[in-house]
């Protein structure tokens, strides 16, 4: 099984019949996460090195999965990003740090080393320092001859020795204290959670890579290791399982901060764009087409893939000072019933809701429109901010894949259509 020891294999069937009884929940993320380090192992380049990021909670079982894929032998470093952030009450040590993984495919990697630096070198550089040779030699090592002029005459050394700045530096060691968290107000925060400094993935990639290479991150995210990339003139590659990810954060990130224009500077592909694409999706993973269809509207998906009170996204607009939400249900299925429609209504009635939104993977017939249109109207109507809205809509993947919206306050003169009738069935009149 791509070159992992079959002893590794027999101690793993061991480890997850253990967790199975133990630990599901951990057996999925590792079994997750051995899938997607076996397919980096396969693509990463001999003189190529990979970097994973994790907190203490997993890091010892992510480090025997590393031996077992990217052998034990080509483990560089475990190293410690420690940060600050606010104290509180709890009955422990704080835990201010992460761990990072840094393994190479072989001997023959990328490493350009890289320096800090140390706390007196401002004061070493303005008036040198002083060494104490054997046989009771005085030496003084100088950066800056000007600055360094009344020490050395003050001093009677024995020897003076005149160095370049670029000389002075301390290697950097595996504890990496000297980048924090992103703080809430700055410019680089983006909202998500998980979110890297900028500064982090500048220092991995130009360690580990000369311009011209490739730098791939298989999670992408907000985006951060394709700016830093970019910065550093590097080509990359980016996935995300989220595609409100690359769609809007990653996409919008390389628009604002380094002057990319997808179609011109990158390409995005993965993202249906036609019903037979969409088609595709839906029979591949209905899971990631419910989420494709909700964030192809701006939506957010719910974190549950089961047992979501039939609740599949929402779609937030405001309310004058109130947040407010359109839940969101997504039908794939052949045969899309009035009874899944009456369904939603029956939640948003229930849940107090002010909307509700019904998104059907089959492009309805004519009767069938005309049938949830009626069925829609009878939910009536909301006035928000003095303009009314339908509170119960629907929409197919066609109308969408075509521009067509929700009709909310969010996107209200973006719509291709005036949605209030719910369908546009003037071809019935």
């Amino acid at each position: 099984m791509n070159d992992i020891d079959d002893n590794v294999i027999q101690f793993w069937n061991v480890w997850v019949d253990a967790l199975r009884h133990t630990n599901k929940k951990l057996l999925a993320y590792l079994s997750y996460m051995i899938e997607r380090l076996i397919q980096m192992k396969i693509i990463l380049r001999p003189t190529g090195s990979i970097y994973l990021h994790c907190d203490p909670t997993c890091s010892h079982y992510i480090k025997v999965i590393m031996d077992s894929i990217f052998t034990e032998a080509n483990f560089r470093n475990e190293i410690v990003w420690h940060y600050g952030k606010w104290s509180n009450d709890a009955r422990i040590f704080q835990q201010n740090h992460d761990t990072i993984f840094f393994y190479s495919y072989s001997d023959e990697y990328v490493f350009n080393r890289q320096f800090q630096d140390s706390r007196d070198k401002k004061k070493k550089v303005e008036i040198g320092y002083q060494v104490n040779r054997p046989k009771g030699v005085k030496q003084l090592i100088v950066y800056d001859r000007e600055k360094a002029q009344m020490k050395i005459k003050e001093g009677n050394y024995d020897k003076v020795v005149y160095r370049d700045t670029d000389d002075l530096g301390v290697p950097m060691h595996d504890t990496w204290h000297d980048i924090n968290l992103i703080n809430s107000q700055a410019k680089e925060r983006l909202g998500y959670p998980t979110q890297k400094p900028l500064k982090l993935l500048e220092r991995i990639i130009e360690t580990s890579s000369n311009e011209g290479d490739v730098v791939f991150d298989p999670f992408c995210g907000c985006g951060t290791t394709l700016e830093a990339s970019e910065n550093l003139r590097r080509k990359w590659i980016g996935i995300d399982v989220a595609i409100h990810a690359i769609k809007r954060v990653s996409a919008n990130r390389l628009k604002e901060r380094c002057k990319l224009i997808e179609g011109e500077h990158y390409e995005i592909s993965g993202i249906p764009r036609s019903m037979e694409q969409a088609e595709d999706l839906w029979r591949r993973d209905k899971y990631q087409f419910q989420k494709w269809a909700v964030e192809m509207i701006d939506g957010f998906v719910t974190a549950r893939k089961t047992n979501d009170g039939g609740v599949d996204g929402r779609l937030y607009f405001s309310n004058g000072d109130d947040l407010n939400a359109m839940k969101l249900e997504v039908k794939g299925g052949n045969t899309i019933r009035i009874e899944s429609l009456r369904a939603l209504a029956g939640i948003i009635d229930e849940q107090d809701y002010p909307m509700g939104g019904f998104i059907s993977r089959k492009t309805l017939g004519r009767m069938q429109k005309r049938n949830f249109n009626d069925f829609c109207r009878t939910k009536g109507t909301i006035f928000i901010d003095g303009k009314e809205y339908a509170r119960l809509q629907v929409l197919c993947v066609e109308e969408i894949l075509n521009g067509k919206r929700f009709d909310t306050p969010l996107t209200r003169g973006k719509s291709t259509t005036d949605q209030l009738g719910l369908f546009d069935d003037s071809e019935n009149n």
